[in-house]
């Protein structure tokens, strides 16, 4: 007699499914989506998620990198492609104000915003997200400091703590998305935080051989 045979799995497309996911932890954070809630978001079983994208964790992981790919402004290639530190510091800002209030996605920065509150359990999520703003902020200061070299900033430029306050912007900006501010009043946050930054010296080239400019 012939065995039954058992259906087949449902399909679904796996970059929508994770976007979902991303989404989900990017409005609630790590510890507060549960499993349940993620395959209500994803639109799929528990051993589809799990046979796809392995354990939360992993999930969540492969959902922060998708953040940085398609919405992240806190990144290597931005602070590299600007001439100097000044003007990467000023995309940075500016950018954020756009992407921290998108329409119809979460508000504030996910790699911020993702892990905060979190218990012992979730200790190696938080360090990772940690991490990597960490090491936004190290590039940051790597750029002031070769400017501060290069003569484009003044010499007695504090490169680190420049640096962290310049973090302590996005972050709070970040913030401010969440709690209602709009574009328009994070881009005059951004403003407002540039004139702390100090002005590059005219005709002066940064470390990429490029002339510096005034402007933020």
């Amino acid at each position: 007699m012939a065995t039954k045979q058992r259906g087949r799995p449902r399909s679904f497309d796996r970059e929508t499914a994770l976007e979902q996911a991303m989404k989900a932890f990017w409005e609630r954070g790590y510890e507060a989506v549960s499993i349940s809630d993620l395959t209500r978001a994803m639109d799929i079983k528990a051993p589809s998620l799990y046979a796809a994208f392995g354990d939360k964790r992993t999930l969540f992981e492969e959902a922060i990198e998708a953040y940085v790919r398609n919405y992240g402004v806190f990144t290597a290639k931005i602070l590299a492609e600007a001439p100097t530190a000044r003007s990467a510091a000023g995309r940075l800002l500016r950018e954020a104000a756009r992407a921290h209030t998108l329409p119809g996605l979460p508000r504030g920065c996910m790699i911020i915003s993702a892990a905060t509150n979190c218990t012992e359990q979730s200790a190696e999520v938080v360090a990772a997200l940690q991490e990597r703003r960490n090491k936004g902020i190290a590039f940051i200061e790597s750029r002031i400091a070769a400017d501060v070299a290069a003569g484009v900033l003044p010499a007695d430029t504090d490169a680190h703590h420049l640096a962290v306050y310049t973090g302590a912007v996005l972050q709070g900006m970040s913030q401010q998305a969440r709690d209602g501010a709009d574009r328009a009043t994070l881009e005059a946050v951004a403003d407002v935080a540039m004139r702390a930054w100090p002005r590059e010296r005219a005709g002066e080239t940064g470390p990429g051989g490029l002339t510096s400019g005034r402007g933020a």
